[in-house]
């Protein structure tokens, strides 16, 4: 797994787990934790138990949504069954022992922490969820658990990057709407009438903007490092079946 400084916090464990390390084999080898994808899931629910193992909890508490690209965030207070996943893209818990993880091929995995609080939150950023507001709701949401916007760490975990994540000319116009200084997110493609969309850019702009006392981006592309990530584009482009899934997670310790 991949971890930041930032969030090597007393009482906290986290990781940005990468493919490695797993049970899984061909398209999803190793550590393909998506429980929404093809691979067999008996093997995708042990993938889940090692990195419970590694985080320190019991692999029932590693507890992830079944996510939807919408901004909302739920309060998250015990285990429910892998069958009834809420539909939301962001998990917000002061529970210890309780791991709160996000499952991504390319999209945005955010991990939050207040460490004076005792609130965490993971959050599930893709386009259409950065766009209505998936941060403004975890950080909303942390705050009414007790957590104080300044004293918030969030870090943006592996993701696609500008240079790999191209868009159709109709895009742009969705973000540059809403704010016209977001056109600094875009770049000219190679392909004509085509942009360079950055992402993770947009996010961390965003999470500035909303006041989150420290923001740290790791700066990882998942399409172009297929040795370490899972990447549903580079997939796409491959016109392969199927794609596994990374996860991303925090706990507090229960000690």
């Amino acid at each position: 797994m991949i971890q930041s400084d930032a969030l090597k916090l007393d009482g906290l464990s986290h990781g940005f787990f990468t493919r490695r390390g797993g049970f899984s084999t061909g398209i999803f080898s190793s550590l393909n934790c998506g429980l929404g994808s093809g691979d067999d899931r008996d093997v995708v629910l042990q993938n889940r138990a090692l990195v419970a193992q590694t985080l320190g909890v019991d692999p029932g508490k590693l507890l992830s949504a079944y996510q939807v690209h919408s901004p909302d965030a739920m309060v998250v207070t015990g285990p429910w069954p892998t069958q009834d996943r809420p539909r939301v893209d962001a998990l917000v818990t002061k529970t210890p022992g309780v791991a709160l993880g996000v499952v991504t091929a390319d999209w945005g995995a955010l991990l939050f922490a207040d460490a004076r609080a005792r609130v965490i939150g993971a959050a599930h950023a893709g386009w259409k969820g950065a766009l209505t507001g998936v941060t403004t709701r975890t950080l909303e949401t942390m705050e009414s658990e007790g957590a104080k916007r300044e004293n918030i760490v969030a870090v943006i975990g592996p993701m696609i990057s500008q240079a790999a994540y191209e868009v159709g000319p109709e895009f742009p116009s969705r973000f540059i709407d809403a704010d016209p200084s977001n056109q600094r997110f875009f770049a000219a493609s190679p392909r004509p009438g085509h942009f360079m969309f950055d992402l993770p850019g947009y996010i961390e702009a965003r999470l500035r903007s909303e006041g989150v006392g420290s923001v740290v981006n790791l700066s990882l592309c998942t399409f172009s490092d297929e040795e370490r990530f899972f990447s549903y584009r580079r997939t796409t482009h491959r016109n392969e079946k199927d794609y596994g899934r990374l996860i991303s997670a925090v706990s507090l310790s229960e000690d």
